[in-house]
């Protein structure tokens, strides 16, 4: 069975991977480990499935106790013809990463339906980074968290200094826009990519659909269809940038296909585009750290509808359902009313929970079964 590590450009697959070929020399010194890394110029001449398979083939054991390592495997054109093949052959276990994620979902699919396991990489989660900081769990922690993000790649800089972390963001996100949005899909209107990239950013959390993008896009000077607009959204989504969130009909118990909301893969990078503009955001990054914990600890993540009004996360993992509300702060009684009122509005038994950066936690008498949790709380749990 073939591994996949799917996940956004520098979230540590690749260190993963070079961690896994490490072990592999160190403990099964009777196998032959190829080790392929498309990020490398000494790999430059692997450009597609047959010199994939050629390369691989000529340095592999006659026994089979042989390892493929290939790191950034969408860059090889057809990979998955020779990953098909080694595999059939029983040549190799291949181990393979990569950062698009629809070519893993239609190629790998389609071509090697059944032989190959997706394991998704994230960034990291704030216990994750309190870990990779070397920090304590404190209210000055959890800032630091929400304005720089979790690419792992920022614990060898200063995570005060923002020069040195826009300049880091800004290297990984250009990365990403070039290598796996504008080069790949040949983007001739890059400036209308770079301002829907923007415009995302700054409303994230908010249904929005993909004509009224096109509207907004068209009032500024971008004058894009709807159809290039959506296609250009797709494109973000390749890239694992960002995620778009379908809406669940709760009382209904079915998707619907219009208005989604946009979360990315990682809020630092969110921040850098919006100029580390925290003040006027805060809300919309509690709700893209609050989306990204869920989809770490492996819950599919929908908004909820509801006749009255709408459920920020339905989240669902193992037949198991949890209902989740995020606002800023509880500041007034129309806030806790619109917040508990909506979750109070299911009348199921799941979990319910509104989070907040307010400090004290706990139910109101008013709003039984829905527990208010502060946010530092709910990313220290075990969901």
């Amino acid at each position: 069975m073939m591994l996949i590590l799917i996940g956004q450009r520098r979230v540590g697959k690749s260190y993963m991977l070079r961690q896994l070929h490490n072990w592999l020399e160190n403990n099964r010194q009777s196998a032959t480990v190829v080790y392929i890394n498309k990020e490398l110029q000494t790999f430059g001449n692997i450009t597609n499935a047959e010199e994939l398979y050629t390369y691989a083939d000529s340095r592999m054991q006659s026994d089979g106790n042989n390892y493929l390592l290939v790191d950034e495997v969408q860059d090889i054109d057809r990979y998955e013809d020779a990953l098909r093949s080694l595999h059939a052959e029983e040549r190799c276990q291949i181990v393979a990463t990569g950062s698009n994620a629809y070519i893993f979902s239609s190629e790998l699919s389609t071509r090697l339906s059944g032989r190959y396991i997706e394991i998704p990489i994230y960034s990291l989660s704030y216990r994750e980074f309190l870990e990779f900081h070397k920090l304590e769990d404190s209210d000055r922690s959890l800032q630091s968290f929400l304005r720089v993000g979790g690419l792992p790649g920022l614990c060898h800089f200063d995570i005060d200094d923002e020069a040195q972390v826009r300049d880091y963001l800004q290297g990984v996100y250009n990365t990403i826009m070039m290598r796996d949005v504008i080069s790949r899909e040949e983007i001739r209107n890059v400036a209308f990519m770079e301002n829907l990239s923007h415009f995302i950013a700054d409303n994230i959390g908010k249904l929005i659909s993909v004509n009224s993008i096109a509207k907004f896009m068209k009032s500024q000077g971008d004058n894009a269809s709807g159809p290039v607009t959506s296609t250009y959204i797709k494109y973000l989504c390749k890239a694992l940038l960002i995620d778009q969130i379908n809406r669940f009909d709760i009382h209904g118990k079915k998707l619907f296909e219009q208005n989604f909301k946009y979360y990315f893969a990682d809020h630092g990078l969110r921040n850098f585009i919006c100029g580390f503009n925290l003040r006027g955001s805060i809300e919309k990054i509690i709700e893209n750290v609050i989306y990204n914990q869920l989809r770490i600890s492996g819950y599919q993540v929908t908004v909820g509808v509801l006749r009255a009004g709408e459920i920020d996360f339905v989240a669902e993992k193992k037949g198991q359902t949890i209902y989740i509300q995020a606002t800023y702060l509880l500041a007034s009684d129309e806030t806790v009313k619109r917040e508990f009122g909506n979750l109070a509005g299911i009348k199921d038994n799941y979990p319910k929970y509104v989070i907040s950066m307010d400090p004290v936690s706990g139910e109101l008498p008013e709003y039984p079964g829905i527990q208010h949790l502060n946010l530092r709380d709910f990313l220290n749990m075990e969901l």
